[in-house]
């Protein structure tokens, strides 16, 4: 199959607009092509005027490990153009940096979850094309988990850089398709295009969404394979927690735990409470001692999510649902245990991470609640999915 920036490499009748044009590019380490060479170099190598490159979150060079780690601008030492940090002084591309260019190209590899901030810069450079007249092209990706919907929708006034709109936390869009959503949510007036995949199914095994004659690079530092992806609309959650998400291990945010939990208690208090919510994936109990980040140096008792080879099921792996279950059995077993960390997650003041993370309280409410049962987030979660199936039916474009 052929993402977006191989179709456009391949056929210059496609190219053909951008002739004469100074042309942008929004980009990370994850922005190559079928043989792994980076964008930028195979875009200028076919004669096009790139005249400025953009970074998200974690920078163009993909070097910054955490969250909240800010880049620089920086002039490209190969090129002698331009690097805008789009995670820096500012969010949002200034007046200076959009006249650099007339097409601003995107090719951003995603996670497929709403949390991941490359969704919410693509808003941002949609709105500032849009006044500053200028015309945005996203080169599509993959997006590695697929067509299923999980979460609960984000609430009005929730908004933040991890929560650019209302959907749930598995949205099952691409990044072309979002642009599509995006302009149609906020009415938008903006020269928008899309270069869309050729071949790419995303019911299709084994990789359901990603697919497997691709090679990955990393799209963010922590989000070293699929199998993470996967995973990640759930343990995303574990950053609004005290529980380490595997940061300083060589499988984050695939796997939680602590120094002060029984990780076979917590998948039994699992098992009782929701057996469904755990199909799907398979569950193992692990130890591990973080180098950096929550816990550097202690021995955790933790829980690895397999979410790959022959007990993956891909249609009934509910990741947002099995880290919710693990908050609840972590709450029954340790009534007083000091779950959700306070501090300015992403710059969201005043509010706790992990009402940031989901876009309102409700799943915090429902995990400290000590009568709530599965079924009630489950009503609550299965109408916002259905809800948004619905919607997003006329934005797809596979």
């Amino acid at each position: 199959m052929n993402f977006g920036i191989d179709r456009l490499l391949a056929d210059p009748a496609l190219r053909k607009p951008l002739e004469g044009k100074r042309v942008a590019l929004l980009a990370h380490p994850a922005s190559v092509t079928a043989d792994l060479t980076h964008s930028v170099d195979a875009l200028i190598a076919v004669g096009l005027n790139v005249t400025a490159m953009f970074g998200p979150q974690h920078g163009v060079r993909g070097d910054l490990q955490d969250n909240m780690m800010e880049s620089p601008d920086f002039t490209d030492p190969t090129y002698g153009m331009p690097v805008f940090s789009l995670y820096g002084e500012v969010r949002r591309p200034t007046g200076q940096s959009m006249s650099t260019f007339d097409v601003l190209l995107v090719d951003l590899q995603d996670l497929g979850t709403r949390i991941y901030t490359f969704i919410t810069t693509l808003r941002y450079v949609l709105e500032a094309a849009a006044e500053h007249g200028k015309t945005v092209w996203v080169l599509d990706r993959p997006n590695p988990v697929g067509r299923p919907v999980e979460g609960l929708t984000l609430l009005p006034g929730w908004e933040s850089f991890v929560g650019a709109g209302p959907m749930p936390m598995r949205h099952g869009l691409t990044m072309g398709e979002l642009g599509h959503w995006f302009n149609d949510l906020l009415k938008l007036d903006v020269d928008y295009h899309v270069v869309t995949m050729d071949g790419w199914d995303p019911d299709a095994a084994p990789g359901f969404g990603w697919p497997v004659e691709r090679t990955w690079v990393n799209p963010s530092p922590n989000a070293p394979n699929v199998m993470m992806a996967r995973a990640y609309p759930g343990t995303v959650m574990l950053e609004g927690t005290a529980l380490s998400e595997g940061r300083g291990t060589t499988r984050p945010l695939e796997l939680f735990g602590a120094p002060d939990i029984t990780a076979r208690g917590v998948i039994a208090e699992m098992r009782r409470r929701a057996p469904d919510w755990l199909e799907g994936c398979r569950l193992r109990e692990i130890w591990f001692e973080p180098t950096f980040h929550k816990h550097v140096h202690q021995l955790c008792s933790g829980v690895q999510i397999h979410a790959e080879g022959p007990s993956y099921g891909h249609a009934a792996f509910k990741p947002w649902r099995l880290q919710a279950l693990a908050f609840k059995a972590i709450r029954a077993l340790y009534p007083d245990y000091p779950l959700w960390r306070d501090f300015p997650y992403e710059y969201a003041f005043g509010k706790l991470p992990i009402d940031v993370i989901n876009g309102g309280p409700g799943l915090r409410e429902w995990v400290d609640d000590a009568d709530s049962e599965p079924g009630d987030l489950d009503a609550i979660a299965i109408k916002d999915e259905a809800a948004w199936a619905e919607l997003r039916l006329r934005f797809l474009l596979y």
